[in-house]
């Protein structure tokens, strides 16, 4: 059941179409409907306060010919493209099954996006400093794995406030002495 009824009708129509037109799996990911193939996710759904918003986990390689995809997170979100739809009659059912016929095709042919791997890990200031001054820290940060320190670094890194910054790494100093990484809870 989708979490605003307001898009209950526009939910089951979505469904409907992907069920009658494709060989999609429908599961449940994060609470929400996502669509498999073969098991890797195409797209998923979901009602919002004042939009319904339909994800393509891999968006990036769809053409986009009515132009109605956006990235939900600019310089943040780098395969995935949303399409916002204000009310259920923002729905084009054609253009719709246009973009989840291509995105299964691309899903058939492979076409994933992979992150980009930086070479050298950039530790904030506030962080190198902490490290310096507390061995016993420095070690157990040099023991995560290369993953886990970038997540770490990101995480005090987007604070814009210097306070926030702080407040952020004496919350992660026993995750980082236990060994875990930052988002390993929801792993």
């Amino acid at each position: 059941m989708p979490k605003n009824p307001q898009w209950i009708e526009l939910e089951n129509r979505l469904r409907n179409l992907i069920e009658s037109a494709t060989e999609l799996t429908e599961t449940v990911k994060w609470g929400m409907p996502v669509f498999t193939l073969d098991g890797k996710n195409v797209l998923g759904f979901a009602g919002m306060k004042h939009h319904f918003a339909v994800w393509f986990y891999n968006g990036v390689f769809l053409k986009d010919q009515h132009q109605v995809l956006i990235n939900a997170q600019e310089g943040k979100t780098k395969a995935m493209r949303q399409w916002r739809m204000e009310s259920e009659e923002d729905l084009d059912e054609k253009v719709f099954l246009e973009l989840v016929q291509e995105a299964i095709s691309n899903e058939q042919k492979g076409l994933v996006w992979k992150p980009e791997k930086s070479k050298e890990l950039e530790l904030p200031g506030i962080l190198k400093e902490k490290l310096k001054a507390d061995s016993k820290l420095k070690k157990a940060f040099e023991l995560l794995t290369p993953y886990k320190q970038k997540e770490y670094a990101e995480y005090i890194t987007e604070a814009k406030r210097e306070a926030t910054q702080v407040s952020r790494l004496e919350k992660i100093i026993p995750m980082i002495l236990e060994g875990k990484g930052l988002n390993d809870r929801y792993k």
